[in-house]
C-alpha cells in the first residue's frame, strides 16, 4: 500500500462497521486506515515504545461504551497527526498503543460493541523463510609429512655389525684355520635357514643333512685344494642330496633335489671363493679388501638411498631400491677400492681399484635382488631373525655370496694368484 491509501479518521458516532477480531466479525468503528494482512504487518518495524495512558478516564484495554478511535499499522514514514489526534501519528488518548496492534482503536458511537484487543503473535514466522546458508565445513589440516626412517633397528643393526666384524677380523688375521671355520659354521647356519624356509612356506623339504656336510667340506676343500677341491666337493655333495632324498616315498622328489642342488651351489660353493682367496700370501688382505668393498658398497646404496632416493630400481622386486641408491653404491664402493688396491693390495694400483669397486657394486645388488626375488616368492621379509636388525645369516650373505668369486677372478687377473 501507498501514502495515498491513508485516509482522515472517522468522525465519533458512525457505527455499523464490521471488522474482523480474534472471535470473528464485530460490528464497530470503521477502519482509520486500510488493514493489512498478518504477513504485511510482520515486515513493519517496531515503534518505540511510548508510556501507556489512560483512554476515556480508564485503562486503555478496557474499552467501555464507545470504541476508541484507531490508526492504521505505522511503517517508517511519518503520515503526520491524525485529526483530534497528539501529533504523533496517534489519536489522541490512543498515544500509548503499540504499533502493531492492528484493530486497537476504532471509532463509532454509542452503539459500538465492545470487543477484545488482539495481541500480537510474536511466534509467527513467514510462510516462505528465506533459508540459511549452509555452514561451510573447514578444511581438515594437510597432515605432516612422514618421517623418514630406517626401516630397522639401527642401534641394534649397528651392534650386530661391529660385533661380526671383530670376530672376522680377528680370526682372520690370527690364524687362517680359525676364519676357514668361521666361514663353514655361517654356510651351515644358511643352508638351516634357507631349507627351513622352503619347508614352511613351499613344503619342499631340500634334505639338510648332505647339504651341510657337504657345505663345511666344500669351503675346506676350496681352501685346501683350491678351485679343483670346490668343484669336486660340490660335485659329491650333488650327489649325497640324490641318494639322501630316496629314502623319502617319491612324491615331491623333482622339486626336492632341484632345491637341494641349487642350495648347495648358491651357499657353500660360492662361500668357498672367500676360502680360495684366504691362500694367497697376501690372502687375509684380499679377503678384507672383499668384506670393506661389499660392506661400503651396501652402506652407500643404503643411505643416498635412504636420503635422495626417488625413482625406483626394481619395484617389483625390492620396493625400497632406488636408482640414486645404486649411484651411490658405485661412487661409494669405486673409492674405497681404489684406497684399497693402491694401499693394501700388493702390486696393486687405483684405476684397478676403481674397476673393483664398480664389478663390486653390480654384484653385491644383483645378490641383494635375488634374495630378495626368493623371499618375494616365498613371501618372506627375513631369512631368520638369528641377527637382531639385521635378520638372518643369509639376509647378511646376500650381497657377499655373488661377489665373492668376482674378487676372486679380478684379484687373479690384476695381481696373480700370489
Amino acid at each position: 500500500m501507498n501514502d495515498s491509501s491513508w485516509g482522515a479518521p472517522p468522525q465519533a458516532g458512525q457505527a455499523g462497521y464490521w471488522g474482523p477480531t480474534e472471535r470473528g466479525p464485530v460490528q464497530g468503528a470503521a477502519p482509520a486506515g486500510p488493514a493489512y494482512d498478518a504477513p504485511e504487518a510482520q515486515q513493519t518495524r517496531p515503534m518505540p515504545i511510548v508510556p501507556d495512558g489512560p483512554a476515556y478516564g480508564g485503562d486503555q484495554d478496557d474499552d467501555r461504551g464507545a470504541a476508541r478511535t484507531g490508526g492504521p499499522l505505522f511503517r517508517d514514514e511519518d503520515h503526520g497527526a491524525f485529526p483530534g489526534g497528539n501529533g504523533a501519528g496517534f489519536p489522541s488518548g490512543d498515544h500509548g498503543r503499540f504499533p502493531d496492534e492492528r484493530y486497537g482503536g476504532r471509532s463509532g458511537g454509542p452503539s459500538a460493541q465492545p470487543h477484545a484487543t488482539p495481541q500480537h503473535d510474536s511466534s509467527y514466522v513467514p510462510q516462505n523463510p528465506e533459508p540459511m546458508p549452509a555452514a561451510q565445513p573447514q578444511p581438515a589440516p594437510a597432515p605432516a609429512p612422514p618421517k623418514k626412517s630406517a626401516g630397522r633397528d639401527l642401534g641394534a643393526a649397528i651392534g650386530v655389525g661391529v660385533g661380526l666384524g671383530v670376530v672376522i677380523v680377528a680370526s682372520l688375521f690370527v690364524v687362517k684355520a680359525v676364519f676357514v671355520g668361521v666361514v663353514a659354521v655361517a654356510v651351515v647356519v644358511g643352508l638351516w635357514e634357507l631349507t627351513s624356509r622352503l619347508q614352511e612356506r613351499k613344503q619342499i623339504k631340500a634334505p639338510l643333512v648332505p647339504l651341510a656336510v657337504g657345505g663345511a667340506a666344500m669351503v675346506v676343500a676350496g681352501y685346501v685344494r683350491g678351485a679343483e677341491g670346490a668343484w669336486v666337493a660340490m660335485a659329491l655333495t650333488a650327489l649325497a642330496v640324490l641318494v639322501w632324498r630316496m629314502t623319502e616315498p617319491p612324491e615331491g622328489y623333482l622339486k626336492d633335489v632341484t632345491a637341494g642342488v641349487f642350495a648347495a651351489f648358491y651357499v657353500p660353493f660360492l662361500a668357498t671363493f672367500v676360502a680360495m682367496m684366504l691362500t694367497a700370501d697376501d690372502g687375509p688382505w684380499r679377503v678384507l679388501t672383499f668384506l670393506l668393498l661389499t660392506v661400503v658398497s651396501d652402506t652407500g646404496a643404503y643411505a643416498v638411498g635412504w636420503r635422495f632416493g626417488t625413482h625406483k630400481l626394481a619395484p617389483r622386486i625390492s620396493p625400497g631400491k632406488t636408482r640414486e641408491g645404486l649411484l651411490g653404491a658405485v661412487s661409494f664402493a669405486m673409492v674405497a677400492g681404489a684406497l684399497c688396491l693402491q694401499f693394501l693390495i700388493d702390486d696393486g694400483t687405483w684405476w684397478q681399484g676403481l674397476l673393483l669397486g664398480l664389478a663390486v657394486a653390480a654384484s653385491a645388488t644383483l645378490g641383494d635382488l635375488g634374495e630378495s626375488m626368493i623371499k618375494r616368492d616365498l613371501g618372506i621379509k627375513d631369512m631368520g631373525t638369528l641377527l637382531p636388525g639385521h635378520g638372518g645369516i643369509m639376509d647378511r650373505l646376500d650381497s657377499l655370496l655373488p661377489t665373492a668369486p668376482v674378487v676372486w677372478l679380478l684379484l687373479v687377473l690384476f695381481v696373480g694368484s700370489g
